[in-house]
């Protein structure tokens, strides 16, 4: 994806949408996040006590059927009912109006690193307690993750390119990039794109717990995630939806939309060395943030503030400092690093969604949010990770990292316009 600033197919950002336990709406969740909040804490929706990892970021006081039809809180899940929400507030913020819009030219690309977690483990259940018989129906297009870009694309009535993403904890910024590449290459004008994710479970907590990739600091939910401390023992999940309206430049200019930065690169590139662990060298990381700013046509000392990907796992943010310091060299010491994480938790396929809206309220509002619990530093992660209190800064150009199983890394590039 290349970039010049005379091409009428440069991608924009128009809308953004949130649904986390911080904030149900992009100004709620924003205010907390530059207070420093953490939205993690015991887990409430089901009993954890035999977990190893009892905490969550979930989102609470939420009803669905505040915002969709019933019937369709019914037959679709958790996860779905993010995104769907998310994806509304996106386009109300856009002012997209699809009476004007040409159906034809409006995609959704809205991925899930998991899917339906509560339906497969609810219908599972149905299933050994009452028999294969009293199955619901609606369990198969309930679970699989293409499902959320197929009901927001019924409610606005776009034709355009429409499926899921799922590439683990990168599917979010995949997800935009994919979006971007549609607009660039002219299969669409409007994209509606970014990730869900609702797998706070019995099961996927069972299943990470037992991999020993999560925290149990459970005594103390709200200092568990402490990305680049020297005291992290791993992610702590969070869950919820970010979505963001993309656009022609051309098209947003037509419409008199208000701009709110330009995604001006992105590359994703696979590590190809472990399912699970990240390449201790960080090429495959590296190479994709090289190959992001090159797509944007910038230079590494253009950029101002990187949301990391920052995970709060010992691996994870030690490969991450090492990849950031190979590519930006001496500017990686001026550069302002934070790992949101800290506050929301890690929303799996979700995170690039939700990290991409954090990048661009960064360049709208000139402020970081920051990196909260690093009160241990470590000596292997040395860089300015905006500890423990928001930072008001200059900011025009902002990178974001996401990383998932199967070695995927994402990069995504976003600036002033």
């Amino acid at each position: 994806m290349e970039n010049s600033p005379s091409d009428p197919r440069r991608v924009v950002v128009t809308g953004l949408g949130i649904v986390h336990g911080l904030g149900q709406s992009v100004d709620t969740f924003w205010a907390s996040l530059l207070a420093g909040r953490c939205g993690i804490d015991r887990i409430s929706r089901f009993d954890p006590s035999d977990l190893a990892c009892q905490i969550g970021a979930e989102v609470r006081d939420w009803d669905p059927a505040d915002h969709m039809d019933p019937k369709e809180v019914r037959r679709n899940d958790r996860y779905t009912h993010f995104g769907y929400v998310a994806a509304r507030q996106a386009v109300k913020d856009a002012g997209l109006d699809m009476t004007k819009a040409d159906p034809d030219r409006v995609g959704v690309v809205i991925g899930s690193g998991i899917g339906g977690m509560w339906t497969y483990e609810s219908q599972l259940k149905v299933m050994a307690e009452k028999g294969a018989r009293k199955v619901s129906p609606f369990t198969i297009p309930s679970l699989i993750g293409n499902i959320c870009s197929g009901l927001v694309a019924i409610d606005l009535g776009a034709r355009g390119p429409n499926f899921g993403v799922v590439s683990a904890c990168a599917t979010g910024t995949h997800a935009l990039g994919e979006a971007a590449h549609m607009i660039r290459r002219g299969d669409a004008d409007v994209m509606v794109a970014g990730g869900s994710e609702a797998a706070i479970t019995p099961f996927a907590y069972a299943a990470f717990s037992s991999m020993k990739a999560m925290s149990t600091r459970n005594d103390d939910p709200a200092h568990a995630c402490r990305p680049f401390d020297a005291q992290r023992d791993g992610f702590v999940m969070g869950e919820g939806a970010g979505v963001m309206v993309l656009e022609s430049l051309e098209h947003a200019r037509a419409r008199g939309a208000r701009i709110y930065a330009e995604l001006a690169g992105y590359a994703a590139t696979c590590d190809a060395f472990h399912i699970t662990q990240p390449d201790p060298d960080g090429k495959g990381l590296s190479m994709a943030m090289r190959r992001a700013l090159a797509s944007a046509q910038v230079k590494p000392e253009d950029i101002d503030y990187i949301n990391a990907h920052g995970t709060s796992t010992p691996y994870n943010d030690k490969f991450e400092t090492l990849a950031i310091k190979r590519i930006f060299g001496d500017h990686a010491r001026r550069l302002a690093i934070s790992s949101t994480k800290s506050m929301t938790g890690h929303l799996l396929g979700a995170a690039g969604g939700i990290e991409s809206v954090i990048s661009v309220k960064s360049i709208q509002t000139g402020m970081l949010a920051p990196t909260i619990n690093l009160e241990h530093p470590d000596p292997d992660c040395d860089l300015d990770y905006v500890p423990n209190a928001a930072r008001a800064a200059k900011v025009r150009t902002v990178l974001s990292n996401n990383l998932g199983f199967g070695g995927q890394n994402a990069s995504v590039v976003f600036r002033a316009i």
